[in-house]
């Protein structure tokens, strides 16, 4: 059964995906298989240790045993915030656009200006979904200062809302202008609200009147994938808890040097690639088949067998099918046929740096900070592997050339957002256009001890620090300094190196 049944171009074919059993649910499939499903207890036994690992360390540090998820809580603080903004957002996305496309359709047919109708409907819309859906999920975001985990809902909420709502104009109003009619009605045929509703929810990000369905939901199903989505939260936290933050909290006070910097990469690889399959698993596979089987949604095609590509164009198509076949509709395919496919290669990069800006817009306002390591590596080394490792090569090398290459970026994605995190902590903003310095001068002392004379918001500050320690050094609460070396030379250099000084 083809996904849909709506072809807008006959010049560029539809691109069907099947609804058989060998594609509805891959890695359940997958699992199936003995060899296959030991990784997956592999994993969980991984997931057991961690939690073993911090009942030993709290209870050599502490004295007792307790599993505390402070960075959890931390991460996913102020969901009611978050929850009224998706409610105002989903709300949007369900009426406005749907009614704006009924008035517009309602004159079509007999208004004297259809495009001069169509222009100032799409300006008004236009108009309005820049400052509900793009304004406003920003300024939640930054007034309320939202943490990382409660800041990406918000923002990938609000690219979902705007992908589906372009998905359903897009093929809503070609239909419209193409009926006329019949005489008699006042109407032509339009999607009602609930076919629209059900795709806001649905899996898949192209809109149709109708899909595939199932004939019932899979209760023990949707527990079992529930309870792996739980459990990929846990692992994520343990990853970060066991593996990142040990080395990063301290690793960001100390002196930049490039060997610093190589280390902490390849510290970094390991948790780097378990975050990744993770992601993948718990989004792309539990979570997408659990929507999936709550709307009896058929279609589960949404990544295909990425892990053996031996080309990065292979890969970048089959990761992830659900955005990739977004992309291919409304970018690729609309690209080539306003250049009447002149120009596939330009077609192809506007996806990437489209993709790219769109990877990085949700990394800035997710984590708080603009770090363009995630655009750099997509736009710039996601682009030459693309055309350099294309599908024509198909030696297993070049399989293991592909996840060297993984495991490389992600070590890189991690290291760089992890220092800047903490950068971030240990030189907080103090205003708008603002750069206090804190380190004025560092004096040595004969009797053991240096003297710092610290500047801070128009005020001096004195300390008395002694040398055979590195104290944790608070100045009125609003910022930590760390002293390192005692050495007038090196003291200076650890302070201004270590993000003491705001930029």
């Amino acid at each position: 059964m083809a996904r849909g049944n709506l072809k807008r171009f006959k010049e560029f074919p539809e691109k069907w995906s099947y609804f058989n059993d060998c594609f509805l649910l891959f890695i359940s499939e997958l699992f199936e298989i003995n060899h296959i499903r030991t990784i997956y207890h592999m994993f969980i036994a991984v997931l057991l240790i961690f939690c073993l690992s911090t009942l030993a360390v709290d209870y050599i540090d502490q004295g007792r045993l307790v599993l505390e998820f402070d960075l959890l809580f931390f991460a996913f603080g102020k969901l009611g915030t978050v929850t009224w903004a998706w409610v105002v957002m989903f709300a949007y996305t369900l009426f406005v656009p749907y009614y704006t496309l009924v008035f517009w359709g309602s004159l079509y047919h007999s208004f004297p200006s259809k495009l001069g109708l169509s222009l100032g409907t799409g300006l008004v819309l236009s108009a309005v979904q820049t400052y509900v859906l793009g304004q406003f999920p920003i300024y939640v975001v930054v007034h309320y200062q939202l943490p990382p985990a409660s800041r990406f809902i918000v923002i990938l909420e609000q690219i979902r809302f705007l992908m589906k709502s372009y998905s359903f104009m897009r093929e809503t109003a070609p239909v419209v202008m193409k009926n006329t009619p019949k005489e008699g009605t006042v109407l032509p045929r339009f999607p009602t609200l609930s076919s629209y509703l059900y795709f806001l929810f649905c899996p898949t990000l192209i809109y149709r009147e109708s899909y595939p369905r199932n004939s019932h939901i899979r209760w023990k199903y949707v527990g079992i994938t529930l309870g792996m989505i739980l459990g990929c939260l846990f692992y994520g936290y343990f990853i970060l808890v066991r593996l990142c933050v040990p080395v990063f909290r301290p690793e960001t006070n100390q002196p930049f040097s490039k060997r610093t910097l190589v280390l902490a990469v390849f510290h970094s690889i390991l948790p780097g690639i378990m975050l990744l399959l993770l992601c993948f698993f718990a989004f792309l596979h539990c979570w997408l088949n659990l929507f999936g089987e709550l709307l009896c949604f058929a279609d589960r095609m949404f990544y295909k067998d990425w892990w053996n590509s031996t080309s990065f164009a292979n890969y970048y198509r089959t990761w992830n099918v659900v955005v990739h076949d977004w992309l291919y509709y409304y970018g690729y395919r609309d690209f080539l046929w306003l250049s009447k496919r002149k120009f596939r290669t330009a077609a192809m990069l506007s996806v990437f740096i489209v993709s790219a800006v769109v990877h990085e817009y949700a990394f800035t306002m997710g984590f708080g900070f603009f770090y363009p390591v995630m655009f750099c590596l997509f736009a710039v080394f996601g682009v030459v592997f693309n055309f350099t490792m294309n599908d024509k090569r198909q030696s297993p090398v070049f399989n293991v050339i592909m996840w060297a290459c993984l495991f490389v970026g992600q070590g890189v994605q991690v290291c760089l957002y992890c220092q800047e995190w903490y950068a971030q902590i240990h030189c907080p903003r103090t205003g708008v256009g603002t750069s206090p310095t804190f380190v004025l001068q560092v004096l040595e002392s004969s009797i053991g001890y240096t003297w710092m004379i610290l500047l801070f918001e128009s005020s001096f500050s004195f300390f008395m620090i002694p040398d055979q320690l590195q104290p944790l050094c608070r100045l009125a609460d609003r910022t930590d300094i760390i002293i390192f070396k005692s050495d007038k030379k090196e003291c200076r250099k650890s302070c201004f190196l270590s993000g003491f000084i705001k930029l």
